[in-house]
């Protein structure tokens, strides 16, 4: 292992910031997990947040979890919502870096090493992430890549329309987290309106243009991303934009009609397969898993 890719650099000690909550499955958990502890850049934490009473599996993993001093397990009595069980983990983490994991996807071994390299070779960097490829049931059979604008200018430009980034691949610097604002509650779009407020505080972003993240979907994926409630969501965020001179009038209205169109208009069973066709490249294009 290279010097500069040791943990002994306080700078760049990750907090990993997990929310789990009852609908997660114990088996899909302790995969995520398992892909945090066998990271070739080791993890200094990892924050598991537990939003609200979980199954028994999850019980269980979880108290072996808790006898390692690595993990910091916070638990909420009842559900609060991902926005406020991120704001909480992001809170009590301890160290400069926090990174993003979702509870049932999976992160290549390599992921940290590169977007710590990354960050340590591009120090005005706040917040980096990777490409990914979303699967169904099996990390084999995968649906589609999650190919995203890689440099600071590309995704500030795809910022004006649509979320730039693969939460669950952050990585970012604390300090910036914090200052613009932490984790806020917003339906089904927390990261997205967190990238704009870092926008708002000059932050400089980047994606590294490999896919470094197996993400799970399943049919709940398409649901909740449809209909009028997170049309109304995802307007709102738009009227942030405007009203904060991140995009104008003209834009404001061409990115609610087009999200009408997608999220309302469209049938489901459509809304998939455009999503595969034209909203992510084919996953059999991908050359670096």
């Amino acid at each position: 292992m290279t010097e500069k890719i040791k943990n002994n650099d306080e700078n760049y000690k990750i907090s990993v910031v997990m929310s789990v909550y009852k609908n997660d499955i114990p088996e899909n958990f302790k995969i995520a997990v398992d892909s945090m502890l066998n990271q070739t850049y080791k993890p200094s934490e990892i924050v598991l947040v537990i939003d609200g009473p979980v199954p028994e599996g999850t019980e269980k993993l979880l108290k072996e979890y808790e006898k390692d001093k690595l993990f910091n397990v916070i638990r909420f009595e009842q559900n609060k919502g991902l926005g406020i069980a991120l704001q909480t983990g992001c809170e009590n983490a301890k160290y400069p870096i926090i990174a993003r994991m979702d509870s049932d996807d999976i992160a290549y071994p390599t992921r940290f090493e590169k977007q710590i390299n990354y960050l340590k070779e591009n120090p005005s960097c706040d917040a980096v992430g990777t490409f990914g490829v979303e699967f169904i049931d099996n990390p084999e059979n995968t649906f589609a890549n999650k190919i995203m604008p890689v440099t600071d200018e590309e995704i500030k430009k795809y910022l004006k329309k649509r979320n730039p980034f693969n939460h669950m691949t952050m990585t970012m610097k604390k300090d910036m987290v914090m200052k613009s604002g932490n984790y806020q509650d917003w339906y089904f779009a927390e990261d997205y309106y967190m990238w704009l407020r870092m926008y708002l505080n000059g932050a400089n972003f980047y994606n590294i243009p490999e896919v470094l993240a197996s993400v799970r979907i399943n049919e709940d994926t398409f649901a909740r991303r449809h209909g009028m409630k997170y049309f109304k969501s995802i307007k709102g965020l738009f009227k942030f934009m405007r009203k904060n001179k991140i995009i104008g009038f003209f834009s404001y209205i061409k990115n609610v009609l087009i999200r009408f169109a997608g999220h309302v208009l469209v049938p489901r069973k459509m809304k998939k397969k455009m999503y595969a066709k034209f909203l992510r490249k084919s996953a059999e294009t991908t050359q670096n898993k």
